[in-house]
């Protein structure tokens, strides 16, 4: 008698993972030569005074998908993550975007041919 399987279905995840501070330049250099960072799913964005993480992590859930980008981080001394968000353009990709919570963006219209 065959045992029965399930298969799980996983989907990409989109959020952004907020450190309580900018890099050093230390840190920067670590990153550098941390391939975990550097796969293509996990991308730091930079502005004065603010550092953050965009994610896209396929897992079973938005909870798993951020767990597995947490982990990413035991081995990042002294950097920490303040805070997960999901701004509107996450909110949107992940299917979660209705009027209660924010509204879609507007489509983009075509722009006239020249």
């Amino acid at each position: 008698m065959a045992s029965p399987t399930t298969t799980v279905a996983t989907r990409e995840w989109y959020f952004n993972l907020v450190l309580d501070a900018p890099l050093t330049e230390e840190q920067s250099d670590t990153l550098a030569g941390l391939d975990r960072f550097n796969d293509g799913r996990i991308c730091l964005a930079e502005r004065p005074g603010y550092s953050r993480f965009i994610c896209s992590f396929d897992a079973e859930t938005l909870t798993g998908a951020i767990a597995e980008a947490l982990s990413l981080f035991e081995d990042f001394p002294g950097v920490l993550v303040r805070s997960v968000e999901l701004d509107h353009v996450a909110l949107d990709e992940n299917g979660m975007a209705t009027p209660a919570v924010v509204p879609a963006p507007p489509p983009l219209e075509d722009e006239p041919a020249a």
